[in-house]
């Protein structure tokens, strides 16, 4: 089953059990004699609204991420949290400071705790169902994600056993991948040994694989570093057995579904909600920038026109989120067919390439505005790890381990590394750059990316910009 496909059942039962519950509330409110006004169009009207609110609140907390972050209890637990701080606020929405403070609450304020309760059975009702049917059906084999085992001794083994026994995990093995460096074939109980490390990132993406479970021996430190690094810039999740948390403390989460115990490598980097927010503010910053300020950017589209011959806009493949080749857009700076003159190279400071315009539209970074086009088309961010060009990905993946991490999220406008550091003049700057990407990964939040929107707006304003 496709996750757009799970979102829109979640976003089916939540939309007839949240509407359910209100009609519900609305008819038990009435039969008590609150409400004034009783028209059905109404009340109908005020339903919409309300699951609006519950919409935007449940997608914040993270109620609509994927099937297999939980297990039953762990979802009606969810519901019951979110559910008790959306009626929280709509009690403080609704609080009459004159009649609610003078005297105790009236029965008609307590009510609301008849709602937070139709709303807990309901609604956790509706998604245990749907999760009860979707381990049925994996446990009928249907709908599993594609996975690999990393491993080929008796861990491995025992680990392909385990989650045979475990059908509802959702886990389809399709394979093994040996750590060893000259792989023999072979198969376990008819799954075969697909290769070893080398090949990994090529297997996931030939096969598509959703899922890479580690079963490596103790004392892999070197070959868990491959497996994260061959699999940095695939969408697929990682997951070792808990014996060898003590290896990559500090970059792990643990998850514990139908009680079998695995730990998260690399987990979610934001919270729901601000993912949700930051997608938000891009879309609306964007629209802002492009569309509030399009009469500067015509004349900024005439001048460029005017001062040399080419293009207005130019594009250029870059690699973005899991590694998707997108094309971005940018205002000219330089002159017509200069990577003809030179071939794929990273710009400097006095780039001869670049023209007398160009020059201070970079300063400026207003060659940078028409990305918001890429923005508003989901490949970039407002804030994020530079993107960078194919050519130079697959060359700097091979000389910098863990280079692909920066593969995680959209790639950005501005970001970490752009504000701190300089133009990428040698392998030497890229390292350092990196750091300051990988800081940004590890520390990614809405207050981050605020902090790194003013520091490129003083550049911007002081001129600084490259």
């Amino acid at each position: 089953m496709k996750k757009s496909t799970e979102k829109l059942l979640f976003f089916l039962s939540d939309f007839v059990t949240i509407n359910i519950t209100f009609l519900l509330w609305c008819r038990l409110r009435l039969s008590m004699g609150f409400f004034t006004e009783a028209s059905f169009t109404r009340i109908l009207f005020l339903s919409v609204i309300v699951y609006l609110f519950w919409l935007l609140l449940f997608a914040f907390l993270g109620l609509y991420k994927a099937w297999f972050i939980h297990s039953r209890t762990d979802e009606f637990i969810a519901v019951i949290k979110s559910v008790t701080v959306g009626v929280f606020l709509i009690f403080l929405v609704t609080f009459d400071l004159e009649k609610d403070v003078s005297r105790p609450l009236p029965l008609s304020r307590l009510m609301i705790i008849s709602y937070w309760g139709l709303m807990v059975i309901l609604v956790g009702s509706g998604r245990i169902m749907l999760r009860t049917v979707h381990r049925k059906l994996l446990e009928a084999g249907i709908g599993r994600r594609k996975t690999l085992i990393i491993g080929w001794g008796k861990k491995a083994k025992d680990l392909f056993d385990r989650v045979t026994e475990a059908p509802a995990l959702g886990y389809e093995i399709v394979g093994f991948v040996t750590h060893r460096d000259t792989p023999h074939k072979g198969n376990y109980k008819n799954i075969p040994l697909k290769g070893s490390l080398a090949n990994l990132n090529r297997l996931v993406r030939k096969e598509a694989i959703q899922e890479v479970l580690i079963a490596l021996p103790r004392r892999s430190e070197r070959h868990l570093e491959e497996v994260i690094r061959q699999c940095d810039g695939t969408p697929v999740g990682l997951k070792i057995v808990p014996d060898l948390y003590d290896v990559i403390i500090g970059q792990v989460r643990t998850n514990q579904i139908y009680g079998f115990p695995l730990i998260e490598i690399l987990p979610q980097l934001m919270p729901p909600w601000e993912g949700v927010a930051k997608r938000i503010g891009d879309i609306l910053f964007s629209l802002f920038i492009l569309v509030g300020f399009s009469p500067i950017w015509l004349l900024v589209a005439i001048a460029i026109r005017i001062d040399s011959r080419g293009p207005i806009f130019y594009t250029q493949k870059r690699v973005g989120r899991d590694g998707k080749i997108y094309t971005m857009i940018k205002f000219r700076s330089m002159v017509l067919g200069a990577e003809k003159m030179t071939g794929p190279i990273w710009a400097t400071y006095d780039d001869p390439r670049m023209t007398r315009l160009g020059k201070r539209l970079r300063r400026l970074r207003l060659d940078e505005i028409p990305q918001f086009i890429n923005v508003l088309d989901g490949d970039m961010s407002l804030v994020g790890p530079r993107p960078e060009r194919p050519y130079f990905v697959e060359k700097l993946k091979k000389a910098i381990p863990l280079y692909a991490r920066r593969l995680r999220v959209r790639p950005g406008i501005t970001g970490w590394a752009q504000v701190k550091g300089e133009y990428d003049q040698s392998l030497e700057h890229v390292r350092q750059k990196l750091e300051y990407d990988l800081f940004y990964l590890e520390n990614m939040s809405l207050r981050m990316d605020l902090k790194i929107i003013l520091n490129t707006l003083y550049v911007m304003i002081a001129g600084k910009g490259h």
